[in-house]
């Protein structure tokens, strides 16, 4: 499970994708004021659709007074964060600005730059411009970044994004979460004000999605700061990544799934519905109430068994803005966020029954949510 691959980090958009497809690559993480010390979440995405179609224009799918939908075109960059002001900025560039380096995972777009190790970046827009340009799906801010990326655990979905699957276009949604344990280092700066990212108390995460189309439900979590309620010890060996909803092959919906992953102090639990011989059963629920978003999830496979209840203040979140690459905007409400709190229950599977390995808290926890307008 805990294997890199850093192939499937790789940009993806060519043949059929090129002209109907999305990729893009996720950070998120804590960082601290500069002056106060106090704690705040961030997220950064580089985001690239239907490349073969825009070249040197930016081309919305979500054009104000036009009938039917337009195929977008153009490279995003979404920058934000979560708490009180929780917000999404984003910057936009016409496909002839993207550059790709020859190997691995290397792109410039304007004044915006990713390569598996580092990143920097600028987003900037008013608030004006946000309510004259709904297509934009923008907050308004001004944000950058100079950031230096140590992934430190990554979560091998297994044969289901594999080369194969890949050139067949197999799934609608495809993931890999190179870095679900992640360490950022450098400077964010919010409307002027600066955030330190420290290393040790970063609670990162990176990991990447591509593919023709999203999934309804959407869920996903993970966290990496953890502690155990046995021992009291902050656990700084272990993270977890639930990942999943309705995942389609060939057009076909499987039902609810989810892949899960746990990295309990080295040792790796692994709970993936594709791994069929594994013996995985998984339920989740997600709701809404008045003020908070609340995940439970239940699964086991022939060797343990895990409980999760993830919660986060709706007052934190926001709702997270993506146009297919058909361009509709079918995820209104995809709820997400970064400071989730909860807990897990670990067991393994023994002759004599159950036993409890830990039983923990985590919280610094990314966090997603939504289905399809009805």
């Amino acid at each position: 499970m805990n294997r890199s691959d850093l192939s499937r980090n790789e940009y993806m958009l060519s043949g059929a994708l090129a002209k109907k497809g999305y990729d893009w690559w996720w950070h998120s993480f804590t960082a601290y004021h500069k002056e106060t010390g106090k704690e705040k979440a961030f997220f950064i995405e580089y985001f690239v659709i239907n490349p073969a179609l825009g070249g040197d224009k930016i081309v919305f799918g979500q054009i104000p007074g036009k009938k039917g939908a337009v195929y977008p075109s153009y490279v995003m960059v979404k920058a934000g964060t979560w708490g009180e002001d929780a917000r999404q900025i984003h910057a936009f560039y016409p496909i002839s600005e993207l550059k790709l380096g020859v190997h691995g995972l290397n792109l410039t777009a304007g004044d915006c730059a990713l390569t598996e190790r580092k990143m920097h970046g600028f987003v900037a827009m008013e608030q004006d411009e946000c309510m004259k340009h709904p297509e934009y799906m923008s907050d308004a801010g001004v944000m950058s970044w100079d950031l230096s990326i140590n992934k430190k655990t990554a979560f091998h979905v297994g044969y289901g994004a594999s080369t194969f699957f890949r050139k067949l276009n197999a799934f609608e949604m495809f993931w890999h979460a190179e870095g679900m344990k992640t360490e950022y280092e450098g400077s964010v700066w919010l409307d002027g004000e600066e955030y330190e990212v420290i290393p040790e108390k970063s609670y990162g995460y990176a990991d990447k999605n591509w593919g023709k189309d999203f999934t309804s439900p959407w869920v996903w979590i993970s966290s990496c700061n953890l502690t155990s309620r046995i021992s009291g010890k902050q656990l700084n060996d272990s993270v977890f990544d639930v990942g999943g909803g309705c995942p389609k092959v060939f057009g076909i919906p499987l039902d609810r799934k989810l892949l899960i992953a746990l990295n309990y102090e080295g040792k790796d639990y692994e709970f993936n519905f594709s791994k069929f011989w594994t013996g995985t059963k998984t339920t989740f629920s997600c709701k809404e109430t008045k003020d908070e978003v609340i995940w439970k999830v239940k699964t086991q496979n022939k060797d343990a068994m895990l409980h999760l209840v993830c919660r986060c203040k709706k007052s934190e979140m926001l709702w997270i803005n993506y146009e297919a690459p058909d361009g509709r905007k079918r995820h209104n409400r995809l709820w997400n966020g970064g400071t989730g709190t909860g807990r897990i229950r670990l067991y393994e599977k023994t002759k004599q029954g159950l036993v409890l390995i830990d039983d923990m808290t985590f919280a610094n926890a990314g966090c997603e949510y939504g289905e399809y307008d009805k």
